[in-house]
Formats: C-alpha cells, sequence, structure tokens
C-alpha cells in the first residue's frame, strides 16, 4: 500500500473538517482548497491538480446544475401558489383526525419532492398547530411525522438536489434510486415518524407557537390536491419508465425503436423536469391569473436557494476527480476488495462520520460520495447496487442531527423545544432515519 497516498487521503480529510467546523470556512471553498492539498501531498503536478478540479468540476456540474435548477425552479412555482399547504388539509380531511399523523407524514413526504425542506418546513407547520390546538394532544404527534416525511424525501428521493449529486457522482441510474428510495424512505418515514411520534408525544406535551390567521393562505385560491399530486409524480413517473424499460427486465422484448427513443428522450431527467415545469407554470400560474412578470420574479427567487448547492456539488466532483488522478480511489478499491468491508457499509459510515462532524447533511453526502466514487471505479458492482450506495450515503448523511445542523435549530424553534427537547425528538428521528434506511438498504443488497 502506498502509504503517501493514504496520508494524502486522511490529511485530506482532516483538513476538510479543521477547515469547516474550526475555522468556519465555506464547505465550497474548504473542498477547494483540500482538493489543491491532496494533490500537492500525493506529488502531483502543479498543472495536474488544478486541470483535474476543472474537469471534475465540469463533469459534475454538466448534469447536476441543469437538474438542481430545474427542480427548484419547479418547488417555487408550487410554493406560491399555495399548494403545499392545500396538499396538507386535502390529506387530514381524507384522513380524519385520528390517522392526522399519518397524512402529516405522507404530505412531508410528497412536498418534500420538489420543495426544499426547510421551505417545506415553514409552509406546513402550521398545520400541525392547528390540529395540536384542536385535538389538545401534543405538537409532537403530528409535526414529528411531518418533519419524518420531508427529511427523508429531502434526503433519498430525486429531484431533491442530495441523491441527484450523490447518483451523478457515483455514476448511478436517477430511476433505481427513486424506485429504492422509496423502498427505503417508506419504512424509515413510518418508524421515525408515526410510530415514534405516538411514543415521543405521551413523554412531552408541547404546545404550539401562537400563530396569526390572517397570514393563512385562501386555499379556496390554491390549485386542487389532484392538480398538485399529478404535477409532483409526471417527473417521477416518466424517469422511472424510462429506468424499468431499460433494465434487464424488458431486455428479451422487442420494444418498437421509436417507443424506446421517446422514452428515453421523455424519461430523462432533464425533459422530465422541464415538462413538469411547463405544465406547471400554466396550470399552477397562468390559468390561475398569475401575471408573466410575477411568475418570472418567482422563477428567479427560487433559484437563490440552488446556488450554494450547485457550486458545492461542483467542488465534490472535483474532490472525487482528485481521488481518483492521484491512484487514491484505487488503492482505497484495492484493501476494500481484499477484505469483506461492503463498500454500502462503506459509504454509509463516512457520510455519517461527517454528518455527525459537521453538521450538514448535504455536504456530508457529496463528500461521502467523493471519497466512495473512486472505490467503485472499475468494480463489477450493478447499476441496482451503485443505486443502492446511493441510499445508503443518504442514510448515513441523516444520522444524528445536532447543535452544528441549522435544521436542528429551525425545528426547536418553530416546535417551541428546548435544546434538551430537540435532542429527545428531533436527533433521535433523524437518526431512526439513518438506521432503518441502511437496514432495509442491507436488505435490498441481498437480492439484487
Amino acid at each position: 500500500m502506498n502509504l503517501q497516498l493514504l496520508f494524502a487521503v486522511f490529511a485530506g480529510i482532516a483538513l476538510l473538517l479543521f477547515l469547516i467546523l474550526r475555522l468556519k470556512i465555506q464547505a465550497f471553498l474548504a473542498l477547494l482548497i483540500v482538493c489543491i492539498a491532496v494533490g500537492i501531498l500525493a506529488g502531483m503536478p502543479a498543472t495536474d491538480i488544478l486541470e483535474t478540479m476543472k474537469d471534475g468540476m465540469g463533469g459534475t456540474l454538466g448534469f447536476v446544475a441543469t437538474v438542481v435548477g430545474l427542480g427548484a425552479l419547479f418547488g417555487g412555482i408550487l410554493e406560491q401558489s399555495g399548494g403545499a399547504q392545500r396538499l396538507a388539509s386535502f390529506m387530514l380531511k381524507k384522513t380524519g383526525e385520528k390517522n392526522a399523523s399519518w397524512a402529516m407524514m405522507v404530505t412531508g413526504f410528497a412536498v418534500a419532492i420538489p420543495v426544499f425542506f426547510d421551505v417545506a418546513f415553514i409552509i406546513l407547520v402550521p398545520v400541525t398547530y392547528a390540529l395540536s390546538r384542536k385535538t389538545g394532544k401534543s405538537l409532537l404527534l403530528y409535526a414529528i411525522p411531518l418533519l419524518a416525511g420531508l427529511a427523508i424525501t429531502h434526503a433519498f428521493i430525486p429531484p431533491t438536489p442530495g441523491p441527484i449529486a450523490v447518483a451523478d457522482i457515483l455514476g448511478a441510474d436517477l430511476g433505481w434510486v427513486i424506485i429504492f428510495g422509496f423502498l427505503a424512505g417508506l419504512p424509515a418515514a413510518i418508524i421515525s415518524g408515526p410510530v415514534f411520534a405516538k411514543f415521543i408525544a405521551k413523554k412531552i406535551h408541547i404546545e404550539p407557537l401562537a400563530f396569526d390567521d390572517e397570514d393563512e393562505p385562501d386555499e379556496r385560491m390554491s390549485p386542487s390536491p389532484g392538480l398538485i399530486i399529478s404535477i409532483i409524480l409526471i417527473p417521477i413517473v416518466l424517469i422511472v419508465i424510462n429506468t424499468v424499460l431499460g433494465s434487464p427486465f424488458f431486455a428479451e422484448y422487442a420494444i418498437p425503436s421509436e417507443l424506446i427513443y421517446i422514452v428515453e428522450l421523455l424519461g430523462h431527467p432533464f425533459t422530465a423536469l422541464i415538462i413538469a415545469n411547463l405544465i406547471a407554470w400554466y396550470f399552477l400560474g397562468v390559468r390561475r391569473g398569475m401575471s408573466k412578470d410575477y411568475l418570472l420574479k418567482v422563477a428567479t427567487k427560487s433559484f437563490q436557494a440552488a446556488g450554494i448547492i450547485i457550486l458545492l456539488t461542483g467542488a465534490g466532483g472535483a474532490f472525487k476527480q482528485i481521488l481518483i488522478n492521484t491512484g487514491a480511489g484505487e488503492m482505497i478499491a484495492e484493501s476494500l476488495n481484499d477484505s469483506f468491508f461492503n463498500p454500502l457499509l462503506f459509504g454509509f459510515i463516512v457520510a455519517a462520520l461527517v454528518r455527525v462532524l459537521q453538521g450538514s447533511s448535504t455536504v456530508a453526502m457529496i463528500t461521502a460520495a467523493g471519497i466512495t466514487a473512486p472505490v467503485l471505479t472499475g468494480s463489477d458492482f450493478s447499476m441496482a447496487q451503485t443505486s443502492l450506495i446511493v441510499i445508503a450515503i443518504a442514510s448515513g448523511a441523516s444520522i444524528m442531527s445536532h447543535v452544528n445542523d441549522s435544521g436542528f435549530w429551525l425545528v426547536g424553534q418553530f416546535l417551541n423545544l428546548t435544546e434538551k427537547q430537540t435532542f429527545k425528538t428531533w436527533t433521535v428521528m433523524t437518526t431512526l432515519i439513518a438506521l432503518v434506511g441502511l437496514g432495509v438498504s442491507l436488505l435490498l443488497w441481498v437480492v439484487v
């Protein structure tokens, strides 16, 4: 084993954590600094280091920037239309107060597909306030399932930025990631959501914060729940159809080339999200009386949240390419191949360590993907197995949210929790998500 390369890798990871945790340097800048440091320590020529960083950034952003941008645009229109809260109210009416916690879980699961986690939470948390006041039960009974649904979809299911970035860095197929994201996400949502909420609500009774009803959007002016659900499902269904049709399950069937062409075109994430955006633009905007100037402002504002994620993902791609070009990735891969250490577990552990140490799940996912990607280079893992590694990394990056995660404080503030109560509720919930996600991924690994 090349000790110089091994030292370069571990020194680079240590430097990354030091820059982010101790010096509070923005993760994008920290990743680029670490790329240069690892290249120098590994003995790469200066021009090769910079060319590798450029290639890694460009190769990653060509796909991710487009998909994240389209996803942010889609979510912005849905948010401004009031569709998210209308969908929540619809679910509650269908399930009744007795099953309201399950309705909140399903709502969170659906809404977080196009809308960023924090935005979706702020939009929907007033619904949990109203339920708590109406029933007299702890706010946690309704808020925890909502948070579980939001957190799981945000981490597990494209077109949210995290799994998109990891899938691209690892070379996984988005269709398989969506399928496995649902298979792992649903049991994780149930256990960390309604099941855990029922338990913890008996231990901790939380009264909702005061909420001004005048600030609530008029649901009579919001789009119908059926329309919202249909528009959300459009890109997912198109991508999954493309994946399933191109899988070995249909290899023996003589499918007309014209049909394959259409499915491949419409089922690509670019096209699927473009179609969803156009439909949302018309049915949620123009048809409901929004001016084109207003829609343009909504679209422009929606890109603000996507910018940092795009840049951070690009830096993660540069880090991955440095590890590959130095030969460090190949060395790690050979050592793993000579052992019984499952790459799925490897990705989970790396993501979990980064998550606990620096807080951001997105940074944890991208960093873990960059470190894990070289392990898969030249391997004979199937596309399904590679996609399961994406879910394992997403699970690790969800674990044990605490004081260095902005989500910890956001949840504590809006649910009126003390720091100790936030640990007992939010932190435990995120840990349950991670462990269940890992467990289901390991079971699926055996099957595929």
